[in-house]
């Protein structure tokens, strides 16, 4: 596809990244889309949440808009809907059911979902559960981008009714991540806004190592951990970590552990933003074991743990020579795979199959 696309978004947040993955992977998108050339429009519903923790106010390479209601999206905005060449909603847009009847209602080109959250997704479609997504809404779409590949794919498509379901995984910008040159501060770090399910293996891989070797350096960066976790004390604690910081942060890390939502382990192939930007920053890493997890990083270029003697062995025993050469071919892999740049050039190329328009199918009555 060489034509200049007319592109809106419809997502959960592009101008906060304040506990939520979604703002990242939409800014590595968006400006990798802008650098082939094509026209984007970020449309976010204005919530006070993210209004109050907004890093990025004025994006370059997309236009941002806001819009406070439903009825004002359909006011407000129907003409840039109706002439853009493609739509695409994601996951988690408030009130998303009624964002989709309204923007396939108003939409003449491609309409897509880009579900950021897919195992989550589905549990909650199978639970009825859903207030962004309906299963009677998916065989709107002409391209379901999946956070989430392997398995999950012909699920959404067999059991969903999904006409094209792509993986679109995350991305890394290499402009804001790479080594930085500042000197090593900690021995193991994590990055990771806190999720109950998450915590019993950052207990195992990072809190009960540091607890073992008090002569180490460990950190633990993100929002919502709650106030009666007992931190060891050389386990510093960051309770925010803007996006502009992260190279820094990685780079002053010896090693970086990355550690997964049970649901994301459940389904496999679903890598976190988190290892491709470590790995851009040439952060060795130490990761949880999910399938799925060797086609983004062989055994050569990544470490995996599940208990906390793996951990300590890593620390302890793993020369110096051994630990870059591990950083420096995973960094080699997400330079060349996994950059914003590559992933726009992965939407367009999945926009190229020809398929009927939300147009052409009975679009039903809100959910």
């Amino acid at each position: 596809m060489t034509k200049k696309l007319d592109i809106v978004f419809l997502g959960l947040s592009l101008s906060s990244s304040w506990g939520n993955g979604h703002a990242t992977t939409f800014r590595g998108l968006l400006k990798g889309l802008h650098g082939l050339g094509h026209h984007v429009t970020f449309l976010e519903r204005n919530v006070p949440w993210y209004a109050n923790h907004r890093d990025l106010r004025d994006p370059e390479f997309c236009a941002l808009r806001y819009y406070e209601t439903t009825a004002e999206l359909q006011r407000d905005y129907a003409q840039c809907l109706e002439q853009a060449d493609i739509i695409v909603i994601g996951s988690f847009v408030p009130e998303g059911r009624q964002v989709i009847d309204i923007v396939a209602s108003l939409c003449k080109g491609q309409l897509c979902f880009y579900d950021i959250d897919t195992p989550v997704t589905l549990a909650k479609l199978s639970a009825d559960d859903c207030d962004y997504l309906s299963s009677r809404q998916i065989p709107y779409f002409d391209v379901y981008f999946s956070f989430t590949g392997g398995p999950t794919l012909n699920h959404l498509a067999q059991d969903f009714g999904a006409r094209h379901a792509e993986p679109l995984y995350c991305s890394v910008d290499p402009e804001r991540h790479h080594p930085t040159g500042d000197p090593i501060r900690w021995d193991l770090g994590y990055l990771g806004t806190y999720s109950m399910d998450r915590q019993t293996t950052l207990n195992a891989l990072l809190l009960e190592p540091a607890r073992h070797m008090p002569n180490l350096r460990f950190v633990v960066a993100g929002s919502q951990y709650p106030s009666d976790i007992i931190w060891p004390d050389n386990v510093e604690r960051i309770e925010h970590l803007p996006p502009a910081d992260h190279a820094a942060f990685y780079s002053r890390q010896r090693y970086t552990l990355n550690v997964t939502r049970s649901s994301m382990i459940t389904a496999g192939w679903s890598p976190s933003v988190r290892l491709f930007e470590a790995a851009a920053c040439g952060t060795p890493i130490v990761s949880d074991h999910w399938p799925g997890l060797d086609s983004f990083f062989p055994a050569s270029a990544i470490h995996t743990a599940a208990e906390t003697d793996e951990v300590i062995d890593i620390l302890v025993g793993e020369s110096e020579r051994a630990r870059l050469a591990m950083a420096g071919r995973a960094r080699k892999l997400v330079l060349a795979s996994h950059t914003g740049g590559a992933r726009a050039r992965e939407f367009v190329a999945a926009l190229t199959q020809p398929t009927a328009t939300a147009l052409d199918l009975d679009i039903g009555s809100a959910a």
